[in-house]
């Protein structure tokens, strides 16, 4: 009996959608995370918290469709900082959504304590990563050409921008999800066009 030969796995083209899907799906855990303690509402920091898993599972296929991009020019040194900020972005958004949803079944200073750690989380720690993530991204365009110059340097001052400003305000953090959006809308462009280097 012959057995199948194996068969070399390739990244499905509908993988770029992901990066959309997380840009939707974030931008709304945002506006419902902080709507929903000043009111109080306990509905709002629940809906987050269902949608905070699916706009993770999102973000880590975008993370391997642009990975599976890099190709042979993947550097050990880059990927390793890449895929660290990126996980540790996403672990920071989760913990924030869960203090969101504990602010919000609190009151008094109970609630206040969560909502400065939910703030913590996603301002101070999750921002930053996310803007690690970005830098490191822009870094191995910018080494491999992989990605047009305009969106490199795009993506250091939108990152530089991240970084100094990100305890102003939690409406920051949409800077990342748009980038995310304005990428994968680029990968779709190329690749409706024809298969690109970056899938």
């Amino acid at each position: 009996m012959t057995t199948a030969a194996p068969h070399r796995l390739s990244t499905p083209r509908a993988a770029a959608f992901a990066g959309v899907l997380f840009a939707v799906l974030f931008t709304a855990v945002l506006v419902l995370m902080q709507g929903a303690v000043p009111d109080g509402d306990d509905a709002r920091a629940r809906v987050a918290a269902i949608l905070m898993p699916f706009a993770g599972i999102a973000f880590l296929w975008f993370i391997g469709v642009v990975r599976d991009g890099f190709g042979g020019f993947e550097d050990k040194f880059f990927s390793t900082v890449f895929i660290g900020s990126g996980l540790l972005f996403l672990a920071m958004m989760f913990a924030a959504s869960a203090t969101n949803m504990a602010a919000a079944h609190s009151s008094g200073g109970t609630a206040e304590f969560a909502h400065e750690l939910m703030l913590a989380f996603a301002k101070t720690y999750g921002l930053r990563m996310a803007a690690v993530f970005m830098i490191t991204l822009a870094t191995i365009w910018l080494k491999t050409n992989l990605m047009p110059r305009w969106l490199v340097l795009t993506t250091y001052l939108a990152a530089a921008g991240i970084l100094v400003a990100s305890d102003i305000s939690v409406w920051l953090v949409l800077a990342f999800p748009l980038w995310v959006l304005s990428v994968s809308v680029l990968l779709l462009t190329r690749s409706s066009v024809h298969k690109p280097q970056c899938l």
